[in-house]
């Protein structure tokens, strides 16, 4: 027997209304501040992410899904950015639409070791605002993130925030690092004593406990930041007081991958576990050129949806709300006429199905009531030569026999 391949999930039908509502949900959020869906390849050039994402990252180094094919090395892309990147500098996008906002909704994936809330094949749902470099689109996306969850209703997330610098912030920052964890590296982990050679920053984002208790002794603030960098950063904090949310300065933290300039942000929930982060994002303003294009700012987030749905409280429909009609025909003469009642339901908008299986009017009516249908259309041999059918209500038990030509009608007054 196959089995599904380690760290990928099987979305079963009685889970994908819940996937549903939350797309449906991020839609309608997104489409409120005026953001345009985007959808890129699932396979990408792997040097897109390796130049963009940076070489000693954790993604370059470990968790690239990977695919060589004669000369060509191909990647499934571990996250969205890079791809629209690539896409808004290909296509022209910003000749053609100037200043954009950008959302997308689609599997990621990643090789690492499963655990809750993280996967090898996951989705994300996420938003890019391209051209700006100024702090009120910093203060949208984040609000826009944070208004997401709402709709979501997710409670008791945190919204941390903090400002990495520009370029030379950060080679600042690398060098504060460099001198005050020098002849500490004993007490860090196999994989920071790498980072401290290769790429410092990454320490900060260690969720190693000795690690992290080194690195919170150390009280980094904002000396490494330039006076534009504090200016913006200033902007965005009194933007978010402006709008009531709640956020915390938290210095240490910084994103994963190499491309994060000035602010950075992350929303995290303790229901969630060590892997408590719900959404993660920031500024790249220097991608975009160092891909190729044009030099704009840029500004984003992502969700992870499986993460999502382990906190949110998403209201579904009940099966009995979307009621549906199920219409059992009893003898061979009796199947034309339900075929194309099944037609005529349909065409009306009404939700309609049958037994395909040949079963007794008592295995049908049963399983009209394990779907949970609504209605009931019975077809039998008195029915045909009155040419009428009998309609029942499964939870008021009503019941009438109607003539042919107006059992749409009547089941359509029926939903009202």
């Amino acid at each position: 027997m196959f089995r599904r391949v380690p760290g990928t999930k099987d979305i079963l039908s009685g889970e994908t209304d819940y996937w549903q509502k939350i797309e449906e949900t991020s839609r309608n959020i997104f489409s409120l501040y005026n953001y345009k869906e985007i959808r890129t390849p699932l396979i990408e050039d792997a040097t897109l992410f390796n130049r963009s994402l940076g070489e000693f990252s954790e993604v370059i180094q470990k968790q690239m899904f990977l695919i060589h094919h004669g000369q060509d090395v191909y990647a499934l892309r571990p996250e969205g950015t890079a791809s629209i990147a690539r896409a808004y500098i290909e296509n022209n996008l910003d000749k053609k639409e100037g200043f954009l906002k950008l959302y997308y909704i689609g599997p990621m994936f990643r090789l690492e070791r499963p655990q809750k809330g993280r996967l090898r094949q996951f989705h994300h749902i996420g938003c890019e605002a391209i051209g700006s470099a100024g702090p009120d689109i910093d203060i949208e996306v984040i609000s826009l993130a944070s208004a997401m969850l709402q709709a979501y209703q997710v409670y008791g997330y945190k919204i941390k925030i903090n400002s990495l610098g520009c370029a030379k912030d950060k080679i600042e920052l690398a060098a504060i690092l460099k001198r005050r964890l020098s002849g500490k590296t004993n007490n860090l982990c196999d994989e920071c004593r790498k980072r401290f050679e290769n790429n410092i920053l990454r320490i900060l984002d260690c969720k190693n406990e000795s690690c992290r208790t080194l690195v919170n002794a150390l009280h980094i603030g904002d000396s490494h930041l330039c006076n534009d960098c504090k200016l913006h950063f200033n902007a965005v904090k009194n933007g978010l007081d402006i709008l009531g949310i709640n956020y915390e300065v938290v210095g240490h933290l910084v994103r994963g991958l190499d491309y994060y300039t000035r602010t950075v942000f992350e929303i995290s929930h303790n229901d969630l576990g060590s892997q408590d982060a719900l959404c993660a994002g920031g500024r790249y303003d220097k991608l975009v050129s160092e891909l190729g294009g044009p030099d704009v700012g840029a500004i984003g987030f992502a969700f992870g949806v499986e993460r999502l749905l382990l906190v949110a409280n998403i209201q579904v429909p009940k099966d009995t709300e979307k009621k549906l009609t199920y219409v059992i025909t009893l003898g061979e003469e009796a199947r034309p006429y339900g075929l194309k009642l099944l037609k005529e339901l349909r065409k009306t908008g009404i939700p309609a199905d049958t037994d395909y299986e040949g079963r007794s009017l008592k295995g049908a009516m049963r399983v009209a009531g394990d779907l949970k249908a609504r209605y009931v259309v019975i077809i039998g041999e008195n029915e045909l030569k009155k040419k009428t059918v009998m309609l029942k209500d499964m939870v008021s038990g009503k019941q009438n026999e109607v003539s042919e030509e107006k059992v749409v009608g009547e089941l359509a007054s029926w939903r009202v």
